[in-house]
């Protein structure tokens, strides 16, 4: 039985899978270290003719309250609010990110959703180019406009299962879910680490045993190639964010906000890993 349509992100997965190989989403914040800046960001990470990129983007909108953010994640998020960044400006990143060829979707709480206006918010994102939302504090069960607005204007859903999600919620969020589901293999907030966890192939065994044609993206710190490699072993995505955003606070902290070159680095390091696992 099929659990979950693929739509516009999963046909992302889809493709790399047809190479052999795990998908590799890359998340940065929208408005950081500025908005036009961080639009240039967008666009270094999806890589170039000679130079392979991300296969999505993961938008991420700054929140006031990040609770599930690490600190380098909320440490870009907050100067980006600081600086004047609106829910509003995600939509000038999905466009930059779809003049690339690259899918986009956004991680936002969805507080920010709720307050643009959950019809006007899918409208306007799917009028841009973006292909769904990743809601980690939404639950299916309270999801009832999220999925009337995501039915009416085509957009992915995306829901996240952990560690603790018993097997009825697994089924019941996989289910719900339109593109493919979030793995977060790691209990608490986010943040790059020095060893991928155990806790991630077991919740994916779990999640292919339970809806076995479920597209499953797995988050849980990846830093390097070679935990990419370890995790698209198992995973049809392999999610990265902190160790992406990190660059640009260096960058920043050096004086150079524009400067992509360790961006690049890392991405193509990233890249190599999953093209190798």
């Amino acid at each position: 039985m099929t659990f979950t349509d693929p739509g516009r992100s999963g046909r992302a997965l889809l493709d790399a899978k047809a190479e052999g190989r795990a998908a590799l989403v890359g998340y940065l914040p929208v408005g950081y270290p500025d908005v036009p800046t961080s639009l240039e960001a967008l666009k270094a990470i999806c890589g170039e003719r000679d130079a392979p990129g991300v296969d999505l983007v993961e938008l991420g909108l700054p929140y006031s309250d990040p609770m599930m953010d690490g600190p380098v994640i909320q440490r870009a998020g907050t100067t980006a609010l600081r600086r004047g960044v609106r829910t509003r400006d995600v939509f000038s990143a999905v466009e930059a990110v779809a003049s690339t060829g690259t899918q986009a979707v956004c991680m936002t709480y969805w507080s920010l959703v709720d307050r643009y206006g959950v019809d006007a918010f899918a409208r306007d994102f799917a009028n841009a180019g973006g292909a769904g939302l990743i809601t980690p504090d939404l639950t299916p069960d309270e999801a009832d406009e999220w999925f009337a607005a995501s039915d009416a204007h085509d957009l992915d859903r995306i829901f996240l299962v952990a560690p603790s999600s018993t097997d009825e919620r697994i089924v019941s969020t996989t289910r719900a879910c339109r593109g493919w589901v979030y793995a977060t293999a790691v209990m608490g907030v986010t943040g790059a680490r020095q060893q991928t966890s155990s806790a991630a192939p077991e919740l994916v065994a779990r999640l292919r045993a339970l809806a076995p044609d479920t597209l499953v993206g797995v988050g849980l710190g990846v830093s390097n190639g070679a935990q990419a490699a370890e995790v698209g072993s198992f995973a049809d995505a392999v999610i990265v964010g902190s160790a992406l955003v990190k660059t640009l606070l260096a960058a920043e902290d050096a004086g150079t906000p524009g400067d992509f070159a360790a961006l690049r680095g890392v991405v193509a390091d990233l890249a190599a890993g999953v093209r190798g696992a």
